[in-house]
C-alpha cells in the first residue's frame, strides 16, 4: 500500500512538472521564461562561429580564364596549343572563381534558440553576440536581444 501512495504521490508531481513545463525544457530555463512572462522568448541553446563560403562571380571567373589561358599558351604547337590556351582558359575560369569564393567567405555567429513553445529557430549574426548558452533572449521577427533589455 505505501508503495502504491509513493507512486501516486510521484505520478501527480511529475504531472504538475510537465503542466508547468510541457515542452521538456531545462527546469531552470523553463522557470526563467516562465518569469520573464513574454510568449516570444526562448533560451540560447549554443552560439557558435561558423565560416560561410563566399560567392564567386565574373571577376574571379574572368581573373581565372586570362591567366588560365597565358599559361596554357605557352605550351604545344599548333593546334595542340590551341586546345592547352582553350583548356587553360577553362580551367582557370573555374579555379578564378573558387578563388573569389575563398577571398569572399566570411565568419558569422550562430545562435540557436529554443523557444517557449519548445520550437527551435537559429538566427546568423555578423559579430559575436552579447548572450550565451543558457541566456533569455526575446525574439523579434528575425532579431533576438536580452529578455528585460
Amino acid at each position: 500500500m505505501k508503495k502504491f501512495a509513493i507512486a501516486a504521490l510521484l505520478a501527480v508531481t511529475a504531472a504538475g512538472a510537465i503542466a508547468d513545463n510541457p515542452h521538456g525544457l531545462p527546469p531552470g530555463i523553463a522557470k526563467k521564461l516562465q518569469a520573464q512572462g513574454c510568449e516570444n522568448c526562448g533560451a540560447v541553446q549554443d552560439v557558435k562561429k561558423v565560416k560561410r563560403k563566399g560567392e564567386g562571380g565574373a571577376v574571379g571567373i574572368v581573373a581565372g580564364a586570362a591567366a588560365g589561358g597565358l599559361i596554357g599558351n605557352q605550351f604545344g604547337k599548333g593546334n595542340g596549343k590551341t586546345a592547352l590556351t582553350v583548356a587553360g582558359a577553362v580551367g582557370g575560369g573555374f579555379a578564378g572563381n573558387e578563388v573569389q569564393k575563398h577571398v569572399t567567405a566570411k565568419e558569422v555567429w550562430v545562435t540557436r534558440v529554443q523557444m517557449r513553445d519548445g520550437s527551435t529557430r537559429t538566427f546568423e549574426h555578423a559579430s559575436q553576440p552579447a548572450w550565451k548558452a543558457g541566456s533569455v533572449v526575446r525574439v523579434q521577427g528575425k532579431t533576438v536581444s536580452i529578455a528585460g533589455s
